[in-house]
């Protein structure tokens, strides 16, 4: 068994026009929001709801390295992520070939990135009418979003689409409704 995580990065900033997207930093409620996340990591395990990541491959993005920051604050512990340039603005094929390149002794790896990417990834792994969870990573995966998929095999070259199961699907909001969508 492997278990895969994505984590979309934070709200971020586009208040400075001629900033290149890749720079673009987090504003304040993505700031929050990330260490809302990491504190809901802790907190899960304690209660052994998820396992400590193994892996953790990011895009080198501004926005991905402060959400990382903010994680590792909330959850009270480094992250020690490698940074990998193909995942920024991924497609899902691409992200599929990055996790078929996990080290076989990695069991539960974090993947930080962007959307269309990993919510593409997150649809084509988990197959369709396997629960609510599910249903609305189909309908949005917002920002600071965390899913955790666990998948039946025993490498990661096994990753292929369809068979992960989607075990967490935790929102910002859902976690504190100041951290939803403005209204």
């Amino acid at each position: 068994m492997k278990t895969l995580t994505l984590l979309r990065h934070a709200k971020s900033g586009y208040d400075d026009p001629l900033l290149r997207d890749f720079d673009r930093p987090l504003n304040d409620r993505g700031r929050r929001a990330a260490v809302r996340i990491g504190e809901w990591l802790r907190a899960a395990r304690r209660r052994g709801d998820m396992p400590e990541f193994d892996h953790v491959a990011a895009s080198p993005a501004v926005r991905c390295r402060q959400t990382i920051e903010g994680v590792e604050q909330g959850l009270g512990q480094p992250l020690a992520p490698i940074y990998e340039k193909r995942i920024y603005l991924s497609s899902s094929a691409t992200l599929v070939e990055l996790v078929a390149g996990f080290a076989a002794h990695h069991d539960h790896a974090l993947l930080v990135g962007h959307n269309p990417g990993l919510e593409d990834l997150l649809l084509e792994l988990v197959p369709p009418g396997s629960g609510a969870a599910r249903d609305q990573a189909e309908i949005k995966y917002p920002t600071a979003t965390l899913a955790r998929l666990d998948l039946d095999i025993e490498r990661w070259a096994q990753v292929d689409g369809g068979h992960a199961a989607l075990v967490h699907f935790i929102r910002p909001r859902d976690l504190d409704p100041s951290l939803g969508p403005d209204d």
